[in-house]
């Protein structure tokens, strides 16, 4: 099953690996794979508005967390993307995209004729995909790393195995990413990610300010026992880890200008300078004062 006869090309993808300052690793132009596009890049922040495109993307995570905000039609949303989480757009919708951190990322482009012969057979035709933004899918993803190694390899015969892993993705995104799916599982999902989004809200708003796992419960309002545990499954990581994280990224800003690192950490609510630098280097591998020179070079 494919797309069709013609190669899927980079030319009928968004046009982001066009973008200044992209490196594509690898990419899967020139090996005859009609079912999807693929492409391994490291990508540097940026801003921008892509037109619609008829087929689905998936955007794979490397590294990060970073920092991603899209805006659908008046509908705007930002999450701060783990390793490993993912970033979907369906095909047929207009998006605008800020990239806020240089990304290692895998971009798969699902061809829609494939999405919709896979539906088809599944007796799901009406289904209809949801936009993603940093959720795990562990399927998607192991797919998404094959489809990684056969572009590496550049096997001439990976034409047709990358027709099933096409299929395979297809039928995961209708079970698990479609409308009908969230409206099968019902309420909580809207009611929690609204929980979600005050939490994180209230975090990026106090960093400064110690902010325990029972505070973020009773903002929440979800409590004790399914906090943490949905705020995992929306964001990819436990809530100190996400919280560590926005004050990492706080203390990389303030870090391009001239404040002390002793202040720098007591306004991103670390303890003391020791333990910034503690946190700072699990996040990035070097400590503050040489990420200050690095960014200063």
């Amino acid at each position: 099953m494919t797309g069709g006869n013609d190669e899927f090309a980079v030319g009928e993808t968004h046009g982001i690996l066009a973008r200044p300052g992209v490196q594509v690793r690898c990419s899967s132009q020139g090996m005859g794979w009609t079912s999807l596009y693929a492409s391994a890049q490291r990508e540097p922040p940026f801003q921008g508005v892509f037109a619609a495109r008829p087929d689905t993307l998936i955007v794979l995570h490397l590294n990060g967390p970073a920092g991603v905000t899209r805006k659908l039609g008046d509908t705007e949303a930002r999450r701060l993307i783990a390793p490993g989480a993912l970033f979907i757009l369906p095909g047929g919708a207009d998006v605008g995209i800020q990239l806020e951190h240089p990304l290692e990322s895998l971009h798969i482009y699902v061809r829609k004729a494939v999405l919709d012969r896979v539906a088809a057979e599944m007796d799901a035709s009406a289904a209809e995909l949801v936009p993603r933004l940093g959720v795990r899918d562990p399927l998607i993803e192991q797919l998404a790393l094959s489809v990684r190694e056969h572009m590496e390899r550049r096997e001439s015969q990976s034409a047709r195995q990358i027709d099933y892993v096409a299929q395979l993705m297809a039928a995961r995104l209708l079970r698990k990413h479609s409308a009908q799916t969230e409206q099968a599982s019902a309420p909580p999902p809207r009611r929690v990610e609204d929980a979600i989004r005050r939490v994180i809200e209230h975090m990026e708003s106090n960093l400064a300010e110690p902010l325990g796992v029972q505070r973020l419960e009773r903002i929440s309002g979800l409590g004790s026992r399914r906090f943490s545990s949905e705020f995992k499954r929306v964001t990819g990581m436990s809530p100190h880890r996400y919280l560590m994280a926005l004050r990492v990224e706080r203390a990389k800003r303030m870090l391009q200008h001239r404040e002390p690192i002793a202040e720098i950490a007591l306004a991103c609510g670390f303890s003391h300078q020791e333990h910034l630098t503690n946190v700072f280097r699990r996040f990035t591998s070097v400590t503050p004062g040489a990420y200050r020179r690095e960014a200063a070079a």
